[in-house]
């Protein structure tokens, strides 16, 4: 066979993987939260947060410099640096801690479902923003996905209670916050490259979650189980520095639109993890729900794609 037909072929199926082991990965983090908060009330969201924050920032700062090494962009002026300091706050460090917070309130599971409403949250912005206009299909897609997500919010509301609407407003604000992110940073991200233009904004994102905690200061930070901090790094190495990379390199090979089809697999790992690692039950009701969330993103994720 010839190894350079073997070699292309082979392509599509290692971005492939890159994508599976992203969503795989960055979905564990949400159960891996849900444990760390269960060692007691010192563990806020904050905290949590800024230890993930900070075994994270050595990894992006020496990739930030070595993709700024070899990279062949334009360089950036200071208008450029003022959006990637915004977008960098508003996608990584605002949507992070929207979703720290939401998940003090509710199940692993539902955060994961309504976090993935953010490519449906894209559609309806570049309508508003950019006049682009919404076909039917999409517009079908949309209401599945938003009828599911009710179906499911009602289903945990009656069996949770109250905190269930802090909880998913927290999360929803977050899945807005990094919807809107995705939707300014497109051109710079092309400009910058997207490994370099991920290195710098998450790096900016971990010192305003540093400052945030250095105004917010909270000594049990240095006195927490032991337990916490083995959390805090798994979620900081493997929940957020390789897949950060995977799914840049996933995209990179099979494109933007299968990545995120692919990746909607992401709450089905959640729900899978959080009943086996927490106990959380997923009744019949939930599981349409999730399913009709899942197809309308789906839907919208595959039709973006086509239109490209």
């Amino acid at each position: 066979m010839n190894t350079d037909v073997a070699t292309t072929r082979s392509i599509p199926i290692v971005g492939l993987m890159f994508v599976l082991v992203g969503a795989f990965t960055f979905s564990a983090k949400a159960v891996i939260i849900k444990l760390a908060y269960g060692y007691g009330a010192e563990v806020s969201p904050i905290v949590l947060m800024t230890l993930r924050m900070v075994m994270s920032l050595p990894f992006f700062l020496v990739a930030g410099y070595l993709f700024q090494r070899g990279a062949n962009h334009a360089p950036l002026n200071r208008r450029d640096y003022v959006h990637l300091i915004g977008v960098g706050v508003l996608g990584y460090y605002l949507a992070a801690y929207l979703d720290f917070l939401g998940l003090s309130y509710i199940s692993a599971s539902l955060e994961r479902l309504v976090l993935l409403l953010y490519p449906t949250l894209v559609v309806l912005m570049s309508a508003l923003f950019f006049r682009r206009p919404i076909t039917r299909r999409e517009a079908v897609a949309l209401l599945v996905s938003y009828v599911g997500i009710v179906i499911v919010f009602a289903e945990e509301l009656s069996l949770a209670g109250a905190d269930i609407i802090l909880g998913s407003a927290l999360v929803f604000g977050s899945a807005t916050a990094f919807a809107l992110y995705l939707v300014g940073s497109g051109e710079l991200m092309k400009r910058m490259g997207a490994m370099r233009f991920t290195s710098y904004a998450m790096s900016i994102a971990c010192i305003a979650t540093i400052i945030h905690f250095g105004i917010d200061y909270d000594a049990a930070i240095y006195a927490l189980p032991k337990e916490v901090y083995g959390l805090s790094l798994i979620m900081a190495v493997v929940c957020t520095v390789i897949p950060t990379f995977l799914m840049n390199a996933g995209i990179h090979r099979i494109g933007a639109s299968p990545a995120a089809i692919v990746s909607s697999i992401g709450p089905v790992m959640t729900i899978f993890l959080a009943y086996l690692v927490l106990g959380e039950q997923l009744t019949f009701v939930q599981f349409i729900g999730a399913v009709l969330v899942m197809v309308g993103v789906f839907v919208v994720s595959n039709k973006k794609g086509k239109t490209k």
